[in-house]
């Protein structure tokens, strides 16, 4: 081997040693490695940061953006709600739970995809008296699974897609993946149905701020509008068809205000005090077409365009608001902000929000324009609890983002436009649609992957551009010599399979997909199985909680301990392996 190739292959190995160290953070791990390999020149300085402008980089922060339109929209996790009453065994809501977000993961990212349906989790777990733990694992493991199924569920899949159109001049298009990622999301789906018995059943996460506040039974204040649900529905049916978690506490015809019995008729035009948990209320209200209290009003003069805020906040002892109501204080007219709902220790509120007196102590969910909030907040002496993501008081945007993210499907799988396009296109109009705020788009990117790939890219081009990635392919081809065909895309499944847990899902493919396509070319065959077979490697770490953001999100809510994935992830990996290598070879021919 030359010295720069010597040098490209020392320089990624001391990459993923500190990867396995962890001392830095992934991205700053990824920029230390760019940084030494300019240093040491195997990347030129002019292509240092030719990683920013790589479509992977756009194309990944716009599937991040639509995610967060399509979670934010509400109308995967309403369909899964409207099923809930009919669950009541665990293993059919685990089913319910796995199949939903192993779909979802086709059309969104999976990371996006588990944390739209993990408050699903939580509910059905209090339903059935469980720990979340039960839920959670496995369906971070089935978000995995069902990214498999299109170029957009997961990274490794987009990555895949650009090695092969630098090989053959043709990518992968969006379905090239769905009839190995399906075999593989059934066959896991079936697997994890019996499998979960495999984890303990004593794991719960650490209480955290917001559970040791124990704020409970919010109440607020909604309007019957045309075309809801709620119309000539009894009270009783309205509580049974939210699962009991969102209670009518009274209702006011006119001006003529009633206690709600079980048998109270609602009508059009109504105005409900509804009690409940922020989530449960905002669901109720979303799904039932209601319409909050102050939604409709005004925003304060010179924060017309500002985005809407809503924060949990505490009533001081000091507050001007002690001995108030809003509507005495008038407090969108005089501060631009609402009270949208009130939360007392111990107490149900069956007054109108305005005409409640408030007191010390009390919780208050409080809507406005962003950039006024903390200044009113000092002002009327009101307190940020622990910050928790709320719902309540926000617009959802129903079947919009789907339909955006349809169109761009369609329009990438027809070869209209380029798939970084076509995605960077959707997720501008999902924000322009107002589907999903700027904020909330910026806060929905991950920058530290994306930084992290934009570094890689030129790292691990190193390899190509020095020759060590064909060196490397040629020693592993000469292992596989030995070896059939199928032999040999099981070598590459089980490589990447292997690195993954000890680097991102990302960058084992960064790494592994220009070599496994040289390894296929000195070996004679075709380089589409091997990509594949890479990209379902990469694709399915569930040995540890570090190779995916999947797993990540899922360690702390379910209070696993680092062995339980193994306990449940190691047979599953083997079954990827079985299952995986004869669908690779099935479906793409190694001649």
């Amino acid at each position: 081997m030359t010295t720069p190739q010597i040098l490209s292959v020392v320089t990624l190995i001391a990459m993923m040693a500190m990867f396995i160290w962890g001392r830095f953070r992934y991205d700053v791990t990824a920029c230390i490695a760019l940084i030494a390999a300019v240093a040491i020149g195997i990347v030129p300085p002019a292509d240092a940061f030719k990683g920013f402008s790589d479509d992977i980089v756009i194309i990944v922060a716009s599937a991040l953006v639509i995610s967060a339109g399509v979670q934010r929209s509400g109308v995967i996790e309403l369909a899964l709600s409207l099923a809930a009453p009919r669950l009541t065994r665990v293993r059919t809501q685990l089913l319910a739970l796995t199949v939903t977000v192993g779909v979802a993961s086709g059309l969104v990212k999976n990371v996006g995809a588990l944390a739209m349906l993990m408050p699903a989790a939580f509910q059905m777990a209090r339903k059935s008296k469980v720990s979340p733990s039960v839920f959670l694992m496995p369906m971070a493991f089935a978000s995995l699974l069902g990214g498999l199924t299109t170029l957009v569920g997961t990274s490794p899949n987009i990555i895949v897609s650009r090695v092969r159109e630098e090989m053959t001049g043709k990518p992968f298009s969006m379905f090239d993946y769905f009839p190995t990622g399906f075999g593989l999301l059934i066959a896991g789906l079936v697997f994890l149905a019996f499998g979960y018995r495999l984890l303990p059943r004593d794991r719960r996460a650490p209480p955290d701020l917001s559970d040791a506040l124990d704020i409970r039974g919010y109440c607020t204040e909604a309007s019957i509008g045309e075309g809801s649900p709620a119309i000539d529905e009894m009270a009783q049916d309205f509580a049974a068809r939210h699962q009991g978690e969102v209670t009518i506490v009274s209702v006011l015809r006119g001006r003529l205000r009633s206690s709600a019995s079980p048998f109270t008729v609602l009508r059009k035009g109504d105005t409900l005090i509804l009690t409940g948990e922020p989530d449960a209320l905002e669901r109720a209200i979303a799904h039932d077409r209601l319409t909050l209290a102050g939604q409709d009003r005004e925003a304060p003069k010179g924060a017309e365009g500002d985005e809407v805020a809503v924060v949990e906040v505490v009533v001081n002892a000091s507050s001007s608001l002690i001995g108030q109501t809003a509507e005495r204080l008038r407090l969108q007219q005089r501060h631009g902000v609402n009270i949208i709902a009130i939360s007392r220790s111990g107490e149900r509120l069956p007054r109108q929000l305005g005409a409640t007196t408030l007191q010390a102590g009390d919780v208050i969910v409080l809507q406005g324009p962003r950039s006024i909030l903390p200044e009113k907040m000092r002002h009327l002496g009101l307190l940020p609890l622990a910050d928790r993501a709320l719902r309540l008081g926000s617009a959802r945007a129903g079947w919009a983002p789907l339909i955006i993210l349809a169109a761009a499907m369609l329009a990438t799988a027809t070869g209209v436009v380029p798939v970084a396009i076509a995605f960077f296109a959707a997720a501008g109009l999902i924000v322009v649609s107002g589907a999903l705020t700027l904020r909330d788009a910026y806060d929905a990117v991950e920058w530290p992957i994306l930084i992290m790939l934009a570094a890689l890219i030129p790292v691990s081009d190193s390899l190509r551009s020095t020759g060590a990635s064909q060196i490397i392919a040629t020693h592993l081809a000469s292992v596989a010599t030995a070896l059939p065909g199928w032999g040999a895309v099981v070598l590459i499944m089980v490589v990447a399979m292997a690195v993954t847990p000890f680097l991102n899902n990302a960058a084992t493919v960064m790494v592994m997909a220009p070599i496994a396509a040289v390894f296929a070319k000195d070996l004679g065959y075709r380089p589409e199985a091997f990509l594949i077979a890479t990209a379902i490697g990469a694709g399915c770490d569930f040995l540890t909680p570090i190779g995916h953001q999947c797993n990540t999100l899922v360690f702390g809510p379910g209070g696993y301990k680092f062995s339980d994935y193994a306990r449940l992830g190691a047979p599953l990996s083997l079954l990827v392996v079985l299952v995986g290598a004869p669908l690779v070879l099935w479906f793409w021919p190694l001649h």
